[in-house]
Parts: C-alpha cells; structure tokens; sequence
C-alpha cells in the first residue's frame, strides 16, 4: 500500500521514535506543527493501513510501527523505478496493487 505525503512524513518520525504518543510524533515535526486532530487522524488511517499498532500508555496511546523502514523504502523504489523508466503502464501497476492487497 502507498502512503501519502503526510502519512509517509509520520512514519518517517515513528521508525525514528521506534514508539511515540500523538504528543512526541508532533514535536519531531517541521514548522508549522499539524494540529494534533490531524496528527490523530493520520495515524488511525495507517493503523487501518497496517502500518502502524497500539498499546495503551496511560490515559492515551503509545504507536509503534508495523513495518519496518526498508521494507516500505525498497517496494516504492522498485515501483517507481519501472514506472519512471516507462516499464510499466498505470493498468500493471493497478494490477500489481490488486494482487498485493489480496494477500493481506
């Protein structure tokens, strides 16, 4: 599964933290800081993603992430090597995605 922007730019912190509350994964973010709704939000969308799991922590959540670094970085790369070097067209690449998630 491809993440966004946003949603790689959380992972980015959570394989950095190793575990972090919505709290610690918004202060290692860049100027201007997300709200922590948004935070939030962006982290349940890669909990239903199976990108990242929970445990409770306190009155709150700590996250952790369910896929390591090199996994993720070496599937984008492949990916966007074949379709920068023309290699595969947006139908293979739909039909690779299928694939993929049916084994999930």
């Amino acid at each position: 599964k491809q993440l966004t922007k946003a949603e790689e730019q959380i992972m980015q912190v959570l394989w950095d933290l190793q575990e972090a509350s919505v709290k610690e994964v918004i202060e290692k973010l860049p100027e201007p800081k997300p709200a922590y709704n948004t935070v939030s939000t962006i982290i349940r969308i890669l909990e239903t993603k199976d990108f990242v799991g929970h445990k409770p922590e306190g009155r709150g959540y700590n996250y952790y992430p369910l896929i390591d670094r090199e996994s993720y970085g070496s599937f984008k790369s492949m990916v966007s090597f074949f379709v920068k070097e023309n290699k595969m067209d947006i139908t293979e690449l739909e039909s690779i995605l299928k694939d993929i998630n049916k084994k999930k």
